[in-house]
């Protein structure tokens, strides 16, 4: 197969400047992406920061990048992100919502800003930079936009409420944006990635941070970005170089229009039952 490459196109990726949004700028720049970085506006020893050391490098291989230093879940950041990307490039093509962070706490401990700072950055991070990025994606017939979903949010994880009803959000989110950009030639998905980063380090063992290189799961949102991928709502896994498709089902279940709570008692087993089941097309499916 030929190379598959981004010459033309621009991207933008938050939280670009270090784990799997550094992987993923600098893959796409390798492929002739200009990539707009964003990452928070803090500076290293020497002045620089994430997102400018990034374009640093992208640059210094022949790469073409420019950065966004602040946090995507701040007031008005989407719309300033997207300037960024007019302004150096005169349009956006591909967007990569990637930036997060935790503030783990059981539900009982939780506190009203510890879930609203995760939501702002996973969530209203993601809306408003896709909100301000829509309409160019549509007048010009095509887009690619990945979020980011996670193993919490679809499975649910212990101490990570906030976090998990974000991600979970987010299915939500990209599933629905699939639809309404279907005509518009514009295609969602998400990732559910697995990898040793800042964010993650700390809770795996250290023989697997190799393994679980953000350079494994990077791949797999290069093609999503990509303008052969005509694939959109659907839901992937990729963590230490396996890739796959992670789906909501239904059951074929148990079907009485006039049950009765004991009905259901005496049935859970068949509406339980895995043996045949069907994946949903859309929201509303009207009965026969």
């Amino acid at each position: 197969m030929a190379e598959l490459r981004f010459d033309d196109r621009v991207a933008v990726v938050t939280g670009g400047g270090g784990g799997l949004g550094r992987a993923y700028a600098r893959l796409l720049a390798s492929r002739g992406a200009k990539v707009v970085v964003n990452d928070l506006d803090v500076k290293d020893d020497d002045g620089r920061t994430p997102a400018g050391a990034l374009v640093e490098e992208i640059t210094e291989a022949g790469g073409t990048a420019v950065a966004h230093n602040g946090s995507i879940g701040e007031a008005g950041a989407g719309e300033s992100v997207v300037a960024t990307a007019l302004d150096a490039f005169g349009r956006v093509d591909v967007l990569v919502n990637n930036a997060g962070m935790v503030r783990d706490r059981s539900f009982a401990k939780m506190s009203d800003e510890e879930l609203s700072d995760v939501l702002a950055v996973h969530y209203f991070g993601s809306y408003a930079l896709t909100k301000a990025a829509w309409p160019h994606l549509r007048a010009q017939e095509y887009g690619r936009i990945v979020f980011t979903t996670s193993v919490a949010g679809l499975y649910g994880n212990l101490g990570q409420a906030n976090y998990s009803s974000a991600k979970a959000a987010l299915v939500g989110l990209g599933r629905t944006l699939a639809v309404e950009g279907a005509r518009s030639g514009i295609k969602v998905n998400l990732i559910s990635p697995g990898a040793a980063t800042a964010m993650t380090a700390a809770m795996l063992p250290e023989r697997l941070h190799e393994k679980m290189s953000p350079d494994r799961v990077a791949p797999m949102v290069g093609y999503l970005c990509h303008e052969s991928c005509e694939t959109t709502g659907e839901i992937f896994h990729a963590v230490a170089g396996t890739f796959a498709r992670t789906f909501i089902a239904q059951t074929q279940g148990y079907e009485n229009a006039d049950a009765t709570i004991e009905d259901i008692a005496a049935n859970l087993g068949q509406i339980m039952d895995l043996s045949e089941w069907s994946i949903p097309g859309q929201a509303v499916e009207l009965p026969e």
